[in-house]
């Protein structure tokens, strides 16, 4: 029996290590973060460090920075062979994220931390050659992971910002090795004490009425701020369209505590900082951007402009000025509110509920088409127009001609200013009136919704029926007004969808049946 325990303090017993050792920590797929497990062992013989579990490059350097940062932090690295695995093996591992979780498994091995908090705990950081945790992507959402597998989450202390106010599993930030060996060897280890939520720095609210004129287009803005629908904007250079496109998400709703969440996971995921507070996000990308900057792609899958702007506002300027494959590829999220992504080896699913809005200039010179003004010939404005194809304009709801602001409206300020404090009020409670009929906004109601909360009175249904036939509506386009018209009557406080609703909703729909390609 002697013999046996000095067998385990020299080389380790095999069916123990794999009982004790397993330390938990979390991958990043996407979005998702699914769970990996490391296991170390020492099966006797020459001295090595092996690393197994399909591990890429930068997982297979951390043997060096491990093994360094254990010396550097007066922790011992065991001699003879090593073996870490690091499961499931066809799960392919990137990045530094798994360095604390291996340190912390070898020295569970080598008994110089105990094991009784390691199966309530996850792991993850990279490691400096000095012992430090540097802060990695995606830690929100192995947080999230770590509070519905029932554990707490040792991670670096650079990342606490994100994870402030909006996770409840018991977390503790470390800035070292050291830190993380400390906790593990305490008796009852404190969490850290998270505050109910980081206080934004201030920020001046943007006003509507710092657009002059331009009713129409801000009546137009409402509709799609209550009902989250997708919205063209068409007018020449300075007439207020980029204004009025920054101006939407400050008359949205604050973010709801889930949207919150899922805006924090997708920004921790990609690195940047996530809009302060409750704002909702405002992503306006140049037109040169690439397909997989807009939808997402690369290896590793990143998020692209779509995923960035879930819960928030896409706008693209210059519409026509994307590449036509970039802006084709946005016609599935569009629809789906998510974007797939396959590889040969990966397929990821990312979110992509953002409200998109968009600006064009009438013709390629900018000016208003008219024979006074416009330098440009009918074929280069159709060629212009027919960038944008007719499936892509079918998918979007609203669109709004944004005159040139009038003199009297430039010069002497003579429009009216706009209550913001009232209209944010009425966009809050025509979503709240969707969410208690359909638990849904009106834009994402499927064709089924459609039917059951979306029926029109006679003088209604004769209204849409004329239009069909003129402009030869698809049913796609039919749904859209429909859904259209009943956020207009929420706005009013309306429960039943008339004539009025129709053909103002029709009056939006009339624009984007003049395209070319439709």
């Amino acid at each position: 029996m002697g013999n046996v325990v000095k067998l385990h303090d020299t080389y380790g017993d095999a069916s123990r290590s794999a009982r004790y050792t397993r330390v938990h920590t979390r991958a990043q797929d996407g979005i998702e973060t699914p769970a990996v497990t490391i296991e170390a062992h020492r099966p006797g013989g020459a001295p090595g460090f092996s690393l197994v579990g399909m591990p890429q490059t930068a997982v297979r350097e951390a043997r060096d920075r491990v093994k360094s940062a254990l010396k550097t932090t007066q922790l011992e690295f065991p001699k003879g062979q090593l073996v870490v695995n690091l499961a499931p093996a066809d799960l392919a591992k990137l990045g530094g994220r798994y360095d604390l979780a291996i340190a912390m498994s070898i020295l569970a091995e080598t008994n110089q931390v105990p094991n009784r908090h390691l199966e309530h705990l996850e792991f993850i950081g990279e490691l400096s050659l000095y012992g430090e945790v540097r802060r990695v992507r995606g830690c929100f959402g192995a947080a999230l992971a770590a509070q519905n597998a029932g554990r707490g989450l040792v991670f670096p202390s650079a990342n606490a910002a994100e994870l402030a106010g909006l996770v409840d599993t018991p977390l503790y930030p470390v800035e070292s090795l050291a830190h993380a060996v400390a906790i593990t060897r305490a008796e009852d280890p404190v969490p850290w004490s998270v505050p109910e939520r980081v206080t934004p720095s201030p920020r001046e609210r943007i006003s509507l009425n710092d657009v002059k004129g331009q009713l129409a287009a801000k009546r137009a803005l409402v509709i799609a701020a209550a009902g989250g629908h997708h919205l063209l904007m068409r007018g020449p250079p300075g007439a207020g369209k980029t204004m009025l496109a920054k101006r939407l998400a400050n008359l949205m709703p604050a973010l709801t505590r889930t949207e919150a969440i899922e805006v924090a996971n997708v920004y921790s995921v990609t690195g940047r900082e996530r809009p302060p507070g409750d704002s909702r996000p405002f992503r306006d990308p140049h037109h040169t951007a690439s397909t997989a900057a807009l939808v997402g792609g690369g290896a590793p899958v990143a998020p692209g402009e779509v995923t960035l702007a879930h819960h928030g506002v896409l706008f693209l300027d210059e519409l026509p000025e994307f590449r036509r494959d970039a802006l084709e590829a946005l016609r599935e999220p569009l629809e789906s509110a998510q974007v797939v992504i396959a590889r040969v080896n990966q397929k990821c699913r990312l979110p992509a509920s953002f409200q998109f809005v968009a600006a064009m200039n009438p013709c390629p010179s900018g000016f208003v088409c008219d024979e006074k003004d416009c330098r440009c010939t009918p074929q280069q404005i159709h060629r212009y127009r027919s960038r944008l194809s007719g499936p892509l304009l079918d998918r979007i709801d609203l669109t709004v001609e944004v005159a040139p602001v009038s003199e009297d409206e430039l010069w002497n300020g003579q429009s009216p200013g706009l209550d913001e404090v009232d209209l944010r009020r009425q966009i809050s409670a025509a979503r709240a009136i969707q969410l208690r009929r359909s638990r849904k906004y009106n834009r994402e109601l499927d064709a089924r919704d459609v039917e059951r909360h979306c029926a029109l009175d006679p003088g209604g249904q004769e209204i849409l029926r004329r239009a069909v036939r003129r402009h030869k509506l698809s049913a796609r386009a039919i749904h859209r007004v429909q859904k259209v018209a009943r956020t207009i009557a929420d706005l009013a406080e309306e429960r039943d969808i008339g004539a009025s609703h129709v053909a103002q909703a029709l009056e939006y729909r009339a624009a984007s049946a003049d395209s070319p390609d439709q």
